[in-house]
């Protein structure tokens, strides 16, 4: 059944002509910090766009001075107070609840963007790497801040940043929670790219997706979801059965006749 998003004051969900979503965070007055309403609205949000008619993106974005300051305050005190939610309770597929929020953007069966300004720590950080891509303002503040409070990354992290990351300098980050700059992201395997304006270039890159074969990009994220951890033999059957999927279809047609046609393609749902 098609889960329809209601709007709340967490987050903002927008969908244009392209079939580009726009997730916004939109807590600016927190710098869109974590609490359970947003973990709960954006686990919503995703689980709206799953099913969606003619999307073929998504992009990530925040409200205000920052993507995300991790988790809310409020939050902290809960658990500095001896509320521990159970966590090992796997109630979202293979993740609990807070690792849901960050790991559905991997599971979405299209591309997503994060766009990131400004703070993006801890809980924040985790998310943005749920996504296929991050763009990052040059000056953007990130951090792996949960050893600030005596936590450990527990959305995603240790999955996102296996293979991206230098395994001595992830140690490093994680055990000191220094921060560094959208620049340094690049270069430390954290961020795609650098842009004065990580929106305007999210949207730019999602558009131009949006133009490619839905049915060809959803088989290409599969495998980038699995290929990782997949035995060459195996890798090399499914790249091929992925390929006879393809070869033929509407889609793959469609793509070749507008190339040789010069049009704009016109392509159906999967």
């Amino acid at each position: 059944m098609k889960q329809e998003f209601q709007p709340n004051d967490r987050v903002a969900l927008d969908v244009d002509g392209s079939g580009v979503a726009l997730l916004r965070l939109t807590r600016a007055d927190k710098r869109n910090a974590l609490d359970w309403p947003m973990f709960e609205a954006l686990i919503d949000a995703g689980r709206s766009l799953f099913d969606l008619p003619g999307l073929r993106c998504v992009v990530l974005a925040g409200e205000g001075k920052g993507f995300c300051a991790g988790l809310d305050l409020s939050v902290m005190e809960k658990l500095a107070g001896g509320e521990s939610p159970q966590l090992a309770e796997r109630t979202h597929g293979n993740a609990n609840l807070v690792q849901q929020a960050a790991l559905q953007w991997r599971k979405l069966p299209v591309p997503v963007i994060a766009a990131v300004h400004g703070v993006c720590f801890g809980g924040g950080l985790q998310i943005a790497c749920g996504a296929d891509l991050r763009i990052v303002a040059p000056d953007a503040r990130l951090s792996v801040m949960e050893m600030k409070w005596g936590l450990i990354p527990d959305m995603g992290g240790f999955l996102f940043w296996r293979g991206t990351v230098r395994d001595d300098l992830l140690r490093e980050l994680t055990y000191t929670n220094r921060e560094f700059s959208g620049e340094q992201a690049v270069s430390y395997g954290f961020a795609t790219l650098a842009d004065p304006d990580p929106l305007g270039r999210a949207m730019a890159i999602a558009r131009e997706i949006a133009t490619r074969s839905p049915t060809a990009i959803r088989e290409a994220k599969r495998l980038f979801n699995r290929y990782q951890e997949m035995p060459a033999d195996e890798l090399l059957l499914e790249e091929s059965m992925a390929q006879q999927r393809l070869k033929g279809s509407k889609n793959q047609l469609e793509a070749v006749r507008s190339q040789i046609e010069g049009r704009r393609p016109s392509f159906t749902d999967p």
